[in-house]
């Protein structure tokens, strides 16, 4: 079993979860974050004042699959449609899983997805 975790932008969720369902993905979880890579972050004008935005906000996308063949086509799926050619696209990351438990069955790792 693999864990993907995707940091992508937060007008891009909709594609990717799109992208996702079309190949075969069922589940996932996405979460709100604010984190900042190469770009450092930016500089903004309030009120004639000039601040630095440290944290740029970005959604976190993360599922977990029962094999290699479905993390590769999970992969491809959010390359694809988060891709805008731009800094600041995101990152994926991936990991494997030792055990999954389903709370409401007690059923373990693939029959838990």
């Amino acid at each position: 079993m693999k864990k993907i975790e995707a940091i992508i932008k937060p007008f891009k969720l909709e594609d990717v979860k799109d992208a996702l369902v079309e190949a075969g993905i069922e589940g996932m979880t996405v979460s709100e974050v604010k984190g900042y890579g190469r770009q450092q972050g930016h500089s903004e004008l309030y009120r004639g004042a000039e601040y630095v935005v440290d944290f740029i906000p970005k959604v976190k996308v993360e599922l977990v699959v029962s094999s290699q063949e479905y993390a590769d086509k999970a992969i491809e799926a959010i390359k694809d449609a988060a891709k805008t050619g731009k800094i600041g696209d995101g990152k994926i990351f991936v990991s494997d899983i030792e055990k999954t438990i389903r709370i409401r069955t007690d059923e373990e790792d693939e029959e838990a997805l």
